[in-house]
């Protein structure tokens, strides 16, 4: 592992269980969406990629042949492998890697899916190419991630947070950034659904064990913000705020 990748292992190698409950990642309109598309894709072996607290996975495991569930801690795998488990989902098995590095052959995939992930991605571009290998001519590609304002102020406002928030966050694209990597990646956009997701603060400090120091510097800036900043994010008395996120669905050219 690079010392980004050995940094982001372990940060969330503390946090794992943290992202098998978390109510933001269990459960949405886009983990509805994503259900949709693999239905009926009896046959399909899937790659959800980066996949955290496993609920991705959980959620297609039921309509496919196997889903293989990739990340680069191993604890976050261990959490997931025991979940699936426990809920008899005997075709999801995990696998550690980095999304720039899969150990894959190519065209290996029928579905490639990537929910909240990208934005810890040391290198974005080769993690996209990445995925466009291992997947199947005209197969299909789900990216799911929360993106950043083209607003310069917003952006900045944006990644300070993040960044406070986790050290381990590397930059949120925009949608039009992430439709450009995309395309240059050899996945072309079919669509663009666009979310926005509440971030309750105290559940979103405490899911990255955000130091108080840091949580207090995140709320110093969200006081001090410009009303720009704080309408776009709508942030609230207690410093909770709506979080853009695109969920773009891509073929393979």
């Amino acid at each position: 592992m690079t010392t980004q990748h050995a940094f982001v292992a372990q940060e969330y190698g503390v946090r794992a269980s943290d992202y098998v409950t978390s109510a933001v990642h269990s459960a949405g309109a886009d983990l509805d969406q994503v259900e949709e598309i693999v239905r009926g894709a009896r046959t399909a072996r899937v790659l959800d990629l980066g996949c955290g607290g496993g609920h991705v996975g959980y959620r297609v495991a039921p309509h496919v042949a196997e889903v293989v569930a990739c990340d680069i801690t191993q604890a976050m795998l261990d959490a997931v492998a025991a979940t699936a488990a426990e809920r008899g989902l005997a075709n999801l098995t995990v696998r550690q890697a980095a999304a720039e590095a899969l150990p894959f052959a190519a065209a290996s995939f029928d579905l490639v899916l990537c929910r909240f992930s990208a934005h810890h991605w040391q290198d974005l571009e080769a993690g996209l190419r990445e995925a466009r290998r291992v997947l199947k001519p005209g197969g299909r590609a789900v990216l799911i991630d929360t993106v950043a304002p083209a607003d310069r102020v917003l952006d900045s406002h944006l990644q300070a947070i993040e960044l406070l928030r986790d050290a381990s966050h590397v930059r949120n694209a925009t949608t039009a950034e992430l439709v450009s990597a995309l395309a240059r990646a050899g996945l072309a956009v079919e669509g663009v659904t666009m979310r926005r997701l509440r971030m309750e603060f105290p559940a979103w400090t405490a899911r990255t064990r955000t130091p108080a120091l840091h949580a207090e510097a995140i709320r110093s800036l969200q006081e001090r913000a410009p009303d720009i900043v704080r309408a776009h994010f709508a942030i609230g008395p207690d410093g909770s705020f709506d979080l853009d996120a695109a969920t773009l669905v891509t073929v393979a050219a």
